[in-house]
């Protein structure tokens, strides 16, 4: 049965939300501090005990420390060991992490906390001022630090791609250079 999420699995969930939506893109969590309060706020929080998961849904936003996240909504895996122990967040439904003047967008972002991998699937663009890159899958490796942008949407059949051509494209602003005569 359902009950009421007390607030220690709430913080809990809602610091690994914000944890997900923090990595998104490599330069978002630069310098972020984790370790600042968590705002938040939905239209539904729902505790599924039996499935340890926590459901998060209806216009979902996250804050913590100028980190901002919007999704329609979150889903939270947890076990209980003792304390909560989050093992993987799943935010879809135009998924926009902003910090500054950084954006990640996406269809879906999935956090697997385990593995320590992120991955943002469908539409996926990622803006800092005027630079813009845009793919169907962006993964990124929280151990190695590589992240990787390509044109395929995972979750489909193999081959599908999330636009006509299924490439990365993007557009980035180049200094200007004063040349002396």
């Amino acid at each position: 049965m359902n009950r009421l999420l007390s607030s220690s699995t709430l913080a809990a969930a809602i610091l690994g939300a914000l944890a997900c939506a923090g990595s998104a893109h490599a330069q978002i969590m630069a310098n972020h501090n984790s370790n600042a309060p968590v705002n938040f706020a939905a239209d539904r929080i729902e505790v599924q005990d039996r499935a340890d998961r926590v459901v998060v849904s209806g216009n979902v936003v996250v804050d913590q420390a100028g980190l901002h996240l919007t999704a329609a909504r979150m889903t939270v895996a947890y076990r209980q060991v003792g304390s909560v122990e989050i093992d993987r967040i799943d935010a879809s439904g135009s998924v926009v992490v902003t910090r500054g003047n950084e954006t990640a967008r996406g269809n879906v972002a999935i956090y697997d906390l385990n593995r320590r991998l992120i991955t943002m699937l469908g539409n996926v663009q990622l803006n800092q001022g005027a630079n813009r890159l845009t793919g169907g899958r962006l993964l990124i490796d929280l151990v190695s630090g590589r992240s990787t942008v390509d044109g395929r949407s995972a979750g489909g059949p193999p081959g599908s791609t999330t636009g006509s051509s299924g490439r990365v494209s993007g557009t980035f602003t180049v200094p200007q250079r004063t040349t002396k005569p």
